[in-house]
């Protein structure tokens, strides 16, 4: 059987709503997460827009009572890799490079999971751009 690279298997498969399952070192948990690429054409971006979700739902809703508008709840019924309902606090993106997710794959700390629903990437969109936090410059990527 032929095994292709991680670096082909980014690069090839990338695109709006890719999900990746990792951990990284701008969270507290150690523990992996759901990073879901946020960018309309992420194959020919330097940058890579990624948010995160966590199942920590009443946690993230009592941190962000004024924004709530830049919270989106996803359940485990409109994304079938999700274990349980989760929430994605738009007021914190991600910015990767492409070469930081194959260097991932690489070293065996990231799965690549089914990719997301366009309708939901459009509420992950329009959260972000809602955001009072995120930079300018990332906000006009996904508008």
């Amino acid at each position: 059987m032929i095994e292709i690279s991680p670096e082909i298997r980014i690069r090839s498969t990338i695109k709006e709503g890719s999900v990746y399952y990792f951990s990284d070192n701008e969270l507290s948990s150690k523990e992996p997460h759901y990073f879901i690429v946020l960018n309309h054409n992420p194959k020919n971006e330097e940058i890579l827009l990624l948010v995160c979700s966590t199942t920590k739902i009443h946690e993230r809703k009592k941190i962000r009572k004024l924004h709530k508008n830049t919270l989106v709840e996803i359940s485990k019924h409109e994304y079938s890799d999700f274990k349980s309902d989760s929430i994605v606090d738009c007021n914190i993106i991600f910015p990767r490079t492409i070469e930081e997710i194959i260097s991932k794959l690489k070293s065996g700390d990231l799965k690549i999971k089914k990719d997301m629903d366009s309708a939901v990437i459009e509420k992950l969109r329009d959260a972000v751009c809602q955001s009072p936090v995120i930079e300018q410059y990332y906000i006009e990527m996904l508008v």
